[in-house]
Protein backbone atom coordinates (compact mmCIF):
# COMPACT_ATOMS: atom_id res chain seq x y z
CA UNK A 1 0.00 0.00 0.00
CA UNK A 2 1.28 3.57 -1.14
CA UNK A 3 1.65 5.42 1.47
CA UNK A 4 0.20 9.12 1.05
CA UNK A 5 2.73 12.16 0.52
CA UNK A 6 2.76 14.83 2.81
CA UNK A 7 0.82 17.81 1.07
CA UNK A 8 -2.28 19.68 2.28
CA UNK A 9 -5.35 20.67 0.95
CA UNK A 10 -7.26 23.98 0.86
CA UNK A 11 -11.30 24.49 -0.05
CA UNK A 12 -11.38 27.20 -2.98
CA UNK A 13 -14.44 29.19 -3.91
CA UNK A 14 -17.14 27.26 -1.26
CA UNK A 15 -20.84 26.95 -2.39
CA UNK A 16 -22.66 28.25 0.75
CA UNK A 17 -26.16 27.45 1.67
CA UNK A 18 -28.48 29.16 4.38
CA UNK A 19 -30.16 27.04 6.69
CA UNK A 20 -32.23 27.87 9.68
CA UNK A 21 -36.13 27.08 11.07
CA UNK A 22 -38.60 29.09 11.54
CA UNK A 23 -40.12 26.93 13.87
CA UNK A 24 -38.57 28.05 17.14
CA UNK A 25 -39.76 31.63 16.52
CA UNK A 26 -42.87 33.66 17.95
CA UNK A 27 -46.00 32.73 16.28
CA UNK A 28 -44.78 30.09 14.26
CA UNK A 29 -47.50 27.86 14.27
CA UNK A 30 -50.00 30.56 13.27
CA UNK A 31 -48.04 32.02 10.50
CA UNK A 32 -47.86 28.70 9.10
CA UNK A 33 -51.90 27.38 9.44
CA UNK A 34 -52.17 30.67 7.63
CA UNK A 35 -49.87 30.02 4.72
CA UNK A 36 -50.97 26.99 4.53
CA UNK A 37 -55.19 28.32 3.99
CA UNK A 38 -53.97 30.80 1.97
CA UNK A 39 -52.14 29.19 -0.79
CA UNK A 40 -54.84 26.68 -1.14
CA UNK A 41 -56.74 29.68 -1.40
CA UNK A 42 -54.78 31.40 -3.80
CA UNK A 43 -54.51 27.66 -6.11
CA UNK A 44 -58.58 27.82 -5.51
CA UNK A 45 -59.03 31.18 -6.94
CA UNK A 46 -55.86 32.15 -9.45
CA UNK A 47 -57.23 31.18 -12.71
CA UNK A 48 -54.06 32.63 -14.34
CA UNK A 49 -51.83 30.71 -12.25
CA UNK A 50 -53.87 27.63 -12.69
CA UNK A 51 -53.41 28.13 -16.47
CA UNK A 52 -49.66 29.18 -16.73
CA UNK A 53 -49.00 25.65 -14.58
CA UNK A 54 -51.53 23.70 -16.85
CA UNK A 55 -49.48 25.35 -19.99
CA UNK A 56 -45.95 24.78 -18.50
CA UNK A 57 -46.90 20.98 -17.44
CA UNK A 58 -46.18 22.27 -13.72
CA UNK A 59 -47.49 19.37 -11.57
CA UNK A 60 -49.96 22.00 -9.45
CA UNK A 61 -50.57 25.49 -8.60
CA UNK A 62 -48.10 28.03 -8.39
CA UNK A 63 -48.45 32.07 -8.44
CA UNK A 64 -44.99 32.55 -9.90
CA UNK A 65 -45.95 33.89 -13.48
CA UNK A 66 -49.75 35.88 -11.86
CA UNK A 67 -49.31 37.74 -8.82
CA UNK A 68 -46.47 39.58 -7.63
CA UNK A 69 -48.04 41.46 -4.92
CA UNK A 70 -48.33 38.70 -2.16
CA UNK A 71 -46.59 40.43 0.65
CA UNK A 72 -49.33 43.68 -0.55
CA UNK A 73 -52.25 41.21 -0.86
CA UNK A 74 -51.77 39.27 2.40
CA UNK A 75 -50.81 40.11 5.99
CA UNK A 76 -49.25 36.46 6.24
CA UNK A 77 -46.64 37.32 3.15
CA UNK A 78 -45.83 40.48 4.89
CA UNK A 79 -45.16 38.82 7.88
CA UNK A 80 -43.24 36.13 6.71
CA UNK A 81 -41.22 38.99 4.84
CA UNK A 82 -40.56 40.67 8.02
CA UNK A 83 -38.80 37.49 8.38
CA UNK A 84 -36.75 36.53 5.36
CA UNK A 85 -35.69 39.97 5.39
CA UNK A 86 -33.48 39.23 8.78
CA UNK A 87 -32.35 36.07 7.70
CA UNK A 88 -31.06 37.34 3.97
CA UNK A 89 -29.67 40.75 6.08
CA UNK A 90 -27.72 37.55 8.43
CA UNK A 91 -26.30 35.38 5.05
CA UNK A 92 -25.03 38.89 2.95
CA UNK A 93 -23.19 39.19 6.14
CA UNK A 94 -21.67 35.82 6.23
CA UNK A 95 -20.80 36.03 2.67
CA UNK A 96 -19.09 39.41 2.95
CA UNK A 97 -21.08 41.23 0.30
CA UNK A 98 -20.33 44.30 -0.07
CA UNK A 99 -23.40 46.33 -0.79
CA UNK A 100 -21.72 49.59 -0.51
CA UNK A 101 -23.29 52.42 1.88
CA UNK A 102 -26.03 52.87 0.37
CA UNK A 103 -26.88 49.41 -0.56
CA UNK A 104 -29.07 46.82 0.81
CA UNK A 105 -30.97 43.34 -0.72
CA UNK A 106 -34.42 43.35 -1.01
CA UNK A 107 -37.32 41.32 -1.84
CA UNK A 108 -38.08 41.47 -5.46
CA UNK A 109 -40.16 38.09 -6.19
CA UNK A 110 -41.62 36.21 -3.71
CA UNK A 111 -44.81 33.36 -5.30
CA UNK A 112 -45.97 30.02 -3.97
CA UNK A 113 -46.33 26.56 -4.97
CA UNK A 114 -48.35 24.03 -4.56
CA UNK A 115 -46.85 20.70 -5.79
CA UNK A 116 -49.01 17.30 -6.06
CA UNK A 117 -48.13 13.46 -6.68
CA UNK A 118 -45.57 13.23 -9.08
CA UNK A 119 -44.70 17.07 -9.68
CA UNK A 120 -41.28 18.55 -10.16
CA UNK A 121 -39.49 21.10 -11.17
CA UNK A 122 -36.83 20.76 -13.41
CA UNK A 123 -32.73 22.16 -13.14
CA UNK A 124 -32.64 25.79 -12.89
CA UNK A 125 -30.66 28.89 -11.93
CA UNK A 126 -32.68 32.63 -10.86
CA UNK A 127 -31.03 35.32 -12.66
CA UNK A 128 -30.72 38.67 -11.80
CA UNK A 129 -31.29 38.38 -8.05
CA UNK A 130 -28.49 37.86 -5.40
CA UNK A 131 -29.99 35.43 -3.52
CA UNK A 132 -32.58 32.91 -3.31
CA UNK A 133 -34.53 30.18 -0.99
CA UNK A 134 -37.57 28.76 -0.27
CA UNK A 135 -39.80 28.59 2.54
CA UNK A 136 -41.35 25.16 3.05
CA UNK A 137 -44.66 25.07 4.99
CA UNK A 138 -45.93 21.83 4.21
CA UNK A 139 -43.57 18.82 2.96
CA UNK A 140 -45.35 15.75 3.42
CA UNK A 141 -43.98 12.47 3.34
CA UNK A 142 -42.67 11.09 0.29
CA UNK A 143 -42.51 14.71 -0.78
CA UNK A 144 -39.90 15.67 -3.64
CA UNK A 145 -36.68 16.63 -1.88
CA UNK A 146 -34.34 20.18 -3.00
CA UNK A 147 -31.58 18.93 -5.25
CA UNK A 148 -28.09 21.24 -5.63
CA UNK A 149 -25.95 21.07 -8.23
CA UNK A 150 -22.16 21.53 -8.21
CA UNK A 151 -21.73 24.98 -9.96
CA UNK A 152 -19.10 23.92 -11.38
CA UNK A 153 -20.16 20.44 -13.29
CA UNK A 154 -20.26 22.04 -16.82
CA UNK A 155 -16.56 22.40 -16.67
CA UNK A 156 -15.98 19.05 -15.26
CA UNK A 157 -15.66 17.53 -19.23
CA UNK A 158 -13.24 14.69 -18.60
CA UNK A 159 -13.68 13.95 -14.90
CA UNK A 160 -14.74 10.54 -13.50
CA UNK A 161 -17.72 10.47 -11.20
CA UNK A 162 -17.44 10.96 -7.50
CA UNK A 163 -17.25 8.10 -5.16
CA UNK A 164 -21.00 7.17 -3.90
CA UNK A 165 -19.57 7.39 -0.35
CA UNK A 166 -17.95 10.87 -0.59
CA UNK A 167 -18.95 13.61 1.90
CA UNK A 168 -21.69 16.14 0.75
CA UNK A 169 -18.67 18.43 -0.17
CA UNK A 170 -17.14 16.66 -3.01
CA UNK A 171 -20.89 15.27 -3.95
CA UNK A 172 -21.85 16.55 -7.71
CA UNK A 173 -25.60 16.82 -6.56
CA UNK A 174 -26.47 17.01 -3.02
CA UNK A 175 -29.77 16.55 -1.99
CA UNK A 176 -32.27 17.68 0.79
CA UNK A 177 -35.79 17.10 2.20
CA UNK A 178 -36.44 20.09 4.06
CA UNK A 179 -38.74 20.06 7.17
CA UNK A 180 -41.65 21.85 7.97
CA UNK A 181 -40.68 25.30 8.99
CA UNK A 182 -37.39 25.08 7.22
CA UNK A 183 -35.72 28.02 5.27
CA UNK A 184 -33.30 27.07 2.89
CA UNK A 185 -31.35 29.78 0.75
CA UNK A 186 -28.32 29.81 -1.67
CA UNK A 187 -26.98 32.37 -4.17
CA UNK A 188 -29.18 32.76 -6.72
CA UNK A 189 -26.82 31.60 -9.92
CA UNK A 190 -26.81 27.90 -8.23
CA UNK A 191 -29.20 25.34 -9.98
CA UNK A 192 -30.96 23.65 -8.40
CA UNK A 193 -34.52 21.19 -8.58
CA UNK A 194 -36.83 19.77 -7.20
CA UNK A 195 -37.33 15.84 -7.87
CA UNK A 196 -40.41 14.21 -8.10
CA UNK A 197 -43.13 13.79 -5.66
CA UNK A 198 -44.69 10.68 -4.46
CA UNK A 199 -46.75 11.84 -1.37
CA UNK A 200 -50.74 12.01 -1.54
CA UNK A 201 -50.79 15.47 -0.17
CA UNK A 202 -49.29 18.36 -1.79
CA UNK A 203 -46.33 20.11 -1.11
CA UNK A 204 -46.82 23.42 -0.09
CA UNK A 205 -44.08 26.20 -0.21
CA UNK A 206 -43.06 29.96 -0.62
CA UNK A 207 -40.37 30.84 -2.74
CA UNK A 208 -38.30 34.18 -3.19
CA UNK A 209 -35.89 36.41 -4.59
CA UNK A 210 -33.06 38.80 -3.25
CA UNK A 211 -31.75 41.67 -5.65
CA UNK A 212 -29.39 44.81 -5.12
CA UNK A 213 -30.57 48.13 -4.72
Amino acid sequence: MSRTPPHTLETLFPTPLYRASLSGEPGFAALNADLEATIHGLAQDDRAGRAWAKAHAYGGYTSYASLDDLPRRATVFADLKRRLDAHVTAFAQDLALDLGPRGRLTLDSLWVNLLRRGGAHSGHIHPNSVLSGTYYVSVPAGAGALRLEDPRLVAMMAAPPRRRDAPPTRQSFVTIAPAPGDLLMWESWLRHEVLPSAAAAPRLSVSFNYGWS
